[in-house]
């Protein structure tokens, strides 16, 4: 679905954001990937969307090698992907209902569609009650769930997050990550690019992991089980 094939990015000949990237992500995997900031988290999704160019290798998403793609076959590759932003990028002069209807004219639905599929996509995230809502009006949690039904409304092939419960308290983050899991048990293959170790580490799902430009771990995380209770006061084995 996602492989990358020794992928450099260099911006000028003093930042190279990814060095030699080779890695593949099969249809129907739920992945996080990690790093510190300046890691190239990023870059990668960019390269993904297709709003950059690898300087050397090869990016292939769904059977398709994004070097060789025509400009005029974009849109119709970006319809297979939904895009999820830390900073929401709703329209705050539009409803929920038109900002979503603002990305299915984009897509090419007919309006005649719009009000069917919106409030399907928002039943995915339990906000069906604020079609009719400004995105000031609602929380910041509110506003990511609305951000993740715009990505969803397509049913896209591939979700890509980046940084999507960053700015949330761990109740919501929870909330989120399972709506993506849903996504993902729908059929859509998940890439979530985060800083929140403990949300990883909880996860059971695979990490690739990079540190200035590099893959330097890729692992499947597996949960800690919580110690028990009589072995924190001694009286347990």
């Amino acid at each position: 679905m996602i492989h990358f094939y020794h992928v450099t990015k260099r911006f000028d000949q003093y930042s190279t954001a990814l060095h030699d990237v080779t890695f593949h992500i099969e249809k129907g995997e739920f992945v996080f990937l990690t790093g510190a900031s300046g890691a190239g988290k990023s870059t990668l999704l960019k390269l993904i969307l297709r709003q950059i160019q690898p300087s050397d290798g090869q990016v292939v998403v769904n059977g398709r090698n994004l070097k060789s793609m025509r400009r005029s076959q974009l849109p119709f590759f970006r319809r297979e992907i939904g895009m999820v932003f830390q900073d929401f990028k709703l329209i705050e002069r539009m409803t929920v209902f038109e900002n979503l209807s603002f990305i299915l004219t984009v897509l090419g639905i007919p309006p005649r569609e719009h009000k069917k599929r919106a409030y399907g996509a928002l039943r995915a995230v339990s906000l069906h009650h604020k079609l009719n809502a400004y995105p000031l009006q609602l929380s910041g949690g509110e506003q990511q769930r609305i951000a993740i039904a715009r990505a969803l409304i397509n049913e896209p092939l591939v979700i890509v997050a980046d940084e999507p419960t960053g700015n949330l308290d761990p109740d919501l983050t929870q909330e989120i990550v399972q709506i993506f899991a849903e996504a993902n048990m729908r059929g859509s293959t998940v890439l979530i690019a985060t800083h929140d170790r403990e949300l990883i580490e909880q996860s059971g799902r695979r990490v690739i992991t990079l540190d200035r430009g590099r893959i330097t771990d890729e692992r499947v995380a597996v949960p800690q089980r919580a110690p028990r209770v009589e072995s924190i006061f001694g009286i347990g084995g």
